[in-house]
């Protein structure tokens, strides 16, 4: 059996090694990742109660369509400080005023909102946070994001104050990274820079009121959508904006896979990823899950659970 060693270099085609008899001296190629052609923007704050009910639906937009745009979360300056504060549209003038209306939100989402941190221990500034976010986000988006929810969690669920230095720490912790560390760096000017850098680009979107998200194409002309909005209000935009591509979604992660990634759901979110009713939830945990494996516990009158 003739072998071909691959120290010959061939004098004519200038090619070490095994090149073939079929190899072309000059070929053109690409090996480039294809480009995202959509930037997706998510205008947000840490304290914004509508923020916190979309998160069923923009974790399910997110995983089933992520492959199709580069995301983009901007901190939108929510509570700079309550002196000269007014929010007439919804009658907020007030840190006692916010209670009432998280608690119409957390009734109408089904997301657990408390509130009564309104009252007890007020939160001074959605700044404190946010820079915290931003300096985690220059280190690593993914743990700023897993930041951002485990705030929230804390926040409107569980009633703690995460503008205050003993709960941050914490909080980030818990996500693996130095809290006392990042939140001494939060205090510093280069955090306000970050933060403005997101108020400048979020004036520049044209975004006033959150959540808002933007997605824009190649051409630079976008759809903005203003709310928590449902599943498909994001499906079309994004199709509108690729109309020559069939959108296909992504499989859903199973709910073991999805537990060890968010740690704790509530009923609402498992509702909205697997499109199944409240009253099939707990039938579909004891079917999906060992139960060995995860707790459930409720929360003003809703069913969330948790990883052990």
């Amino acid at each position: 059996m003739e072998t071909k060693n691959n120290m010959i270099c061939d004098l004519e085609t200038g090619i070490c090694g095994p090149g073939g008899d079929d190899m072309n001296t000059m070929e053109f190629i690409d090996l480039s990742t294809p480009k995202k052609a959509i930037e997706l923007y998510y205008v947000t704050d840490p304290i914004c109660s509508h923020c916190w009910a979309l998160e069923p639906v923009l974790r399910k937009f997110v995983n089933q369509y992520g492959q199709y745009f580069n995301m983009n979360t901007l901190m939108g300056g929510l509570l700079e400080k309550w002196d000269d504060f007014a929010d007439v549209s919804n009658g907020i003038s007030s840190p006692a005023d916010v209670a009432g209306h998280w608690r119409e939100v957390g009734e109408h989402s089904r997301m657990p909102i408390d509130g009564t941190v309104w009252y007890d221990n007020p939160i001074e500034s959605s700044f404190i946070p946010s820079r915290v976010y931003k300096v985690i986000q220059e280190k690593n988006r993914d743990l700023a994001n897993t930041f951002l929810r485990r705030a929230r969690e804390e926040l409107f669920a569980f009633n703690k104050n995460i503008a205050q230095d003993e709960i941050l720490i914490h909080i980030v912790n818990e996500v693996g990274l130095n809290g006392e560390e990042i939140v001494n760096q939060s205090k510093l000017p280069e955090a306000n820079t970050l933060l403005q850098e997101d108020f400048q680009l979020v004036r520049e979107l044209g975004v006033r009121g959150f959540p808002t998200i933007v997605m824009v194409n190649e051409e630079q002309k976008g759809v903005r959508i203003v709310g928590a909005r449902a599943l498909e209000d994001y499906t079309n935009a994004l199709q509108q904006l690729l109309p020559d591509v069939t959108l296909k979604s992504k499989q859903l992660s199973d709910l073991d896979q999805l537990l060890q990634q968010e740690k704790l759901l509530f009923s609402r979110e498992i509702e909205e990823y697997y499109s199944i009713e409240k009253n099939e939830v707990v039938a579909f945990l004891q079917k999906q899950l060992p139960q060995d494996a995860y707790e459930v516990n409720s929360i003003l009158g809703e069913k969330y659970i948790q990883v052990k």
